[in-house]
């Protein structure tokens, strides 16, 4: 499924605080030995990413239902029609 632009840039966002979490965590387990804080850190990144791709929001609703209507309303002409 195609992405609009905002959807990017919210995605791009997210990214920005999920990398660096997930960054740390990592150095956190595998280089200090600190592995609850490492595993509690990748977690949350996993979380903030999956929170950003399934959890629909009220502004993913309104473009839905405007789809949906356009789709109903308007039909797509038949090609062979001219």
């Amino acid at each position: 499924m195609g992405r609009s632009i905002l959807g990017l840039v919210g995605l791009g966002a997210t990214l920005i605080f999920a990398i660096p979490a997930a960054m740390l965590g990592l150095d956190y387990l595998l280089l200090q030995g600190r592995t609850t804080v490492g595993i509690a850190l990748l977690v949350a990144a996993g979380l903030m990413i999956a929170i950003e791709e399934y959890v629909t929001t009220p502004g993913d609703l309104a473009g839905t239902a405007v789809d949906k209507t356009v789709g109903t309303v308007v039909k797509p002409p038949d090609d062979d029609e001219e």
